[in-house]
Order: C-alpha cells, then structure tokens, then sequence
C-alpha cells in the first residue's frame, strides 16, 4: 500500500526538511525538502541512483527504510532549502547519497566566521601586481580542502598568449579572493591533471603554481576585487596590470 499524508496533515506540515536512514545502523543516507508526500516519493523511484540501490537493498532485507522529519511548518520554499543545505553541510555530503550539497551552499552554507566577515565587510583590494583573477563560483565551496581550491583555480581555462605575463593568480568566489597563488608555468589542459572530463579540440590551459609567499596572501585574501569585475564580463577570467603588447 503507497505511504502518503492525509490533507489535514499536509496542511499542517507546510514545507519540511527530511532525513532517511538505515534502520539496521540508524545511519542517514538522505536528506531532502519537501512539501505534500514528497519525502514517500524515493521509495518508488524507478531511476537507478545511489539512494534507490541502498533503498532497495533495505527492502530486500525485509526492512524499510527509517523516514523522519526534522523540521515542518516552514512557510516558504527557500527557507527550507537553507534548512536541508545546512544539515548536509553539518553531516557531509561524502557521507549522503545526495548528488549535491544543498540549495547556494556555496554562499548561504557551512562557513568559517573570518569568511563569513570578509563576504558581508568586502574590503576592496588594491591589486599593484600583474595578475589573473579567476572566478571558481560554480565549483566553490566554503570547505573545500587546499587540494580542491587549488585545482579549481588552476585549470581548465580557454585563455590567451596574456597569460605568460602573469605572476599571480587570484581564486575569486562572490567578488571575494580567497587564495593567491604564484603561476611557475602554463600548460595545455590535461597535461597535469585530468579532473574535468574530456578535453578533445579545447584550446584550453592549466598552470602549475603554489601558494603566493605570505606578505602577498595576508595583502589580498579575503579582500573584494568586485571593482575589477565588469558585470557584462562573461568569462571567468580577468587580467589586472597585465600591460598591452
């Protein structure tokens, strides 16, 4: 028989946030926003995922999976997005069988304090060096590790003969920098790491750099370069003191 919610009950519900489990380990595996009886929806999902190949590991077991509700009564659809971004982000997404973190967790998610004061204070940079900006906003995220920013910023960049001259390279999310690293060389992209899928006939360019020495670094991170960020600039990438041939 289809699990679902009465009429009275919906209405009393409104949005809410969910969670299901394993109800051998009482471990989360999802989380989700809902309204109506969407939280029911997975068990009769038909398409293959992660979260439907443990679901119907469960079930073989003879089992259900354990469905609660965190939060109800919401009013509003992007209040309960926030919700369901922020208790991904507090678990982990490595730990979920949800395919993304959560509604703008890049901007509304788990963040560190001096982050989150450098987004609201924004501080303009006076940027004095030749150097690349580069905007990360799709691939950001507040926690990502070292390794993950890094490779973010570097690649994978259709890009001009400009780029010889820079010494600096600036990893930008929402107008704010939030590392600088010293560009030793460029390279045609795939040639040092291969993490953005295919790259037949792209003209398109990775560097190899490390982390800029600290007097640099303490200068800018954390700083607003939205000045030097044209709002009809479609590319990602914006060169600053780079001299015209």
């Amino acid at each position: 028989m289809e699990k679902k919610f009465s009429k009275e009950v919906i209405n009393k519900l409104k949005y809410y946030v969910y969670i299901y489990s394993d109800p051998s380990t009482n471990e989360i595996f999802y989380i989700g926003k809902g309204i109506g009886n969407r939280l029911f929806s997975h068990l009769t999902d038909p398409n293959d995922t992660e979260k439907t190949r443990l679901i119907k590991r469960i079930q073989k077991r003879g089992e259900e999976p354990k469905i609660e509700i965190l939060i109800h009564g919401i009013e509003d659809e992007h209040t309960a997005l926030k919700v369901e971004a922020a208790i991904i982000d507090v678990i982990g997404k490595d730990k979920l069988t949800n395919k993304v973190r959560g509604w703008q967790s890049g901007t509304f998610g788990r963040v560190e304090v001096n982050q989150l004061i450098s987004h609201y204070e924004r501080e303009q940079a006076t940027i004095i060096e030749p150097s690349i900006l580069i905007r990360i906003n799709r691939m950001f995220r507040y926690d990502m590790t070292d390794i993950e920013l890094y490779d973010s910023t570097r690649g994978i960049w259709r890009i001009g003969d400009d780029r010889e001259k820079v010494e600096y390279a600036f990893s930008v999310f929402d107008g704010i920098v939030h590392e600088v690293y010293k560009v030793i060389a460029w390279f045609p992209a795939g040639s040092t790491f291969n993490t953005r899928g295919t790259l037949e006939n792209e003209k398109r360019w990775e560097f190899v750099g490390q982390k800029a020495e600290e007097s640099i670094r303490s200068k800018y991170i954390g700083k607003s370069v939205e000045h030097y960020l044209s709002r009809n600039h479609q590319s990602p990438i914006i060169y600053v003191n780079i001299k015209e041939k």
